[in-house]
């Protein structure tokens, strides 16, 4: 399809960024792997220089590691996260090396605009581009505290733990009072 190359020269581009993670691959030279979130779907194989590189290797690959739909979204949540949701079959060693590649792999982007634009521009991005990061992560964190607070406390449509909790005191100390109660009136019958 369309993206898988594009896709694929990005992946090895970012690789070639990060010395640890070609070392890693390296001893997995000519092992084939697939990567897919159906449409979409990456084989590639490891070369030599632990880079990876297309293939039209036909059969089952050695590693296949199949992302939910909603790939995208855990991936705005940290790459922890999406990878945690993957399913991975094949090679034992193999999915854990690439793996553990795939959840510490990260984009050089300061470098890569630095060629374009220089590198006190390109400094000056990323910084921006890290605070709007982070301030819109705050943002959604403040948004859910707020609607939890509306609905806990202002609608009461969602009950807090801690309503529950007293909930199961009160019921509890009935159960006592009840139990108490019964003894009683065994003894006065």
């Amino acid at each position: 399809m369309i993206f898988e190359k594009p896709l694929l020269q990005s992946l090895d581009h970012v690789l070639g960024q990060n010395a640890w993670a070609t070392e890693k691959l390296r001893p997995y030279a000519g092992r084939h792997a697939r990567l897919s979130m159906p449409p979409l779907i990456l084989d590639c194989i490891v070369s030599e220089d632990g880079r990876l590189s297309e293939t039209n290797v036909e059969g089952k690959p050695d590693v296949e590691i199949v992302l939910p739909l909603t790939a995208p979204v855990l991936a705005l949540q940290g790459s922890d996260r999406l990878m945690s949701a993957a399913q991975i079959t094949g090679s034992a060693e193999f999915a854990d090396a690439l793996g553990f590649v795939l959840r510490n792999l990260r984009w050089d982007i300061e470098e890569d605009l630095s060629k374009g634009v220089g590198d006190i521009a390109a400094h000056r991005i990323v910084g921006a581009l890290e605070a709007l990061g982070t301030w819109q992560k705050q943002a959604a964190v403040s948004l859910a505290e707020n609607v939890t607070d509306y609905f806990t406390e202002e609608r009461r449509t969602l009950v807090t733990t801690k309503d529950i909790s007293a909930f199961t005191s009160e019921i509890d100390r009935l159960r006592a009072d009840v139990a108490q109660l019964e003894k009683r009136l065994k003894t006065l019958g």
